[in-house]
């Protein structure tokens, strides 16, 4: 007989069985914290996406460059993390939540397809960058 899945809730929790017991009011404020420092770092890291290309056009390539390096940064993050935030895993520990932004707030769509998002506009817009970069210095 196989256990019953664990149903996803917005109610904080005290975090995984082995974890020290949190109150109900401390994990609450504590995934609070996390959202907002993910929210936060999610709009530093999307606002650089978005200004490479805006800085690529208006001929800064230093700026989109130093832009792209810094996601870049991040992605390296990502991937030595397995592709999920290191955000993500604190988020869990004060919730059995489970949706797609139970760690952040941004819409649940908007966090289901994140990565694909940002990612194809990171490298269109790195490509953006480079092309341009390359026929100035032609």
């Amino acid at each position: 007989m196989t256990a019953p899945a664990r149903q996803a809730t917005s109610e904080p929790s005290t975090g995984s069985p082995g974890a020290a017991a949190v109150s109900p009011d401390r994990a609450a404020r504590a995934l609070t914290q996390v959202k907002v420092l993910h929210t936060l770092v999610w709009a530093l890291f999307a606002g650089c996406i978005v200004a490479i290309p805006v800085a690529s056009l208006q001929g800064r390539h230093a700026a989109a460059a130093a832009l792209a390096a810094i996601v870049a940064a991040e992605v390296i993050v990502l991937v030595a993390n397995g592709f999920r935030c290191p955000l993500t895993a604190v988020a869990a520990r004060y919730t059995d939540d489970r949706r797609a932004n139970f760690d952040i707030y941004l819409p649940e769509w908007l966090a289901r397809h994140n990565q694909a998002i940002f990612g194809t506009l990171y490298v269109a817009g790195c490509a953006l960058a480079l092309a341009r970069w390359m026929l100035a210095e032609g």
